[in-house]
C-alpha cells in the first residue's frame, strides 16, 4: 500500500508553484521533451491552461495562440529539418563547383576567375581603386 502512495502524483495548489518550478516545466516543453499536457500530468498541475499560461509568460518561443502549438514543429524537430536542409545545400554546392571545374577544363573557360573578379569589384568600397 505504501508503494502505491509513493507512485501517485501529488496534486498541487497554486501556492506551491515556485518560479523555478514553472521555469523547469516550461523548459521541458520547449526542449520538446513533453507536451504541455504531459507536463501538466507529470507535475500534477490541476489547471487546464496553467502550463500554457506559463509558456506564454516565461517561454522563449511564440506561444501566443493554441493553434501555433499544434501547427508548428517542436524546436528539436525544426533543428533536425534545418540540419537536413543544410546538408542538401552543401551537396548541391559541391556538385555545382564540380560542374564549374569540368566546364573550365573541357571548354577552356575561366568561369571561376571571372566570378571572383566581379565579386571583388562589388565588395570593394566606392572610390577605392583595384590594386594590381
Amino acid at each position: 500500500m505504501k508503494g502505491q502512495e509513493e507512485m501517485t502524483v501529488k496534486k498541487r495548489t497554486q501556492r506551491d508553484y515556485s518560479l523555478a518550478f514553472k521555469l523547469e516545466a516550461v523548459a521541458e516543453v520547449e526542449r520538446g521533451e513533453l507536451t504541455y499536457k504531459q507536463s501538466q500530468r507529470k507535475y500534477g498541475i490541476q489547471g487546464r491552461s496553467t502550463v500554457l499560461i506559463w509558456l506564454r509568460k516565461y517561454g522563449r518561443l511564440d506561444w501566443k495562440s493554441t493553434t501555433s502549438m499544434t501547427g508548428k514543429p517542436s524546436p528539436n524537430k525544426k533543428i533536425r529539418e534545418l540540419e537536413k536542409k543544410l546538408k542538401r545545400l552543401e551537396a548541391e554546392k559541391e556538385i555545382l563547383n564540380q560542374a564549374i571545374d569540368i566546364a573550365d577544363k573541357e571548354l577552356g573557360t575561366d568561369i571561376r576567375k571571372k566570378y571572383y573578379a566581379l565579386l571583388s569589384e562589388v565588395s570593394r568600397p566606392q572610390g577605392e581603386k583595384e590594386v594590381p
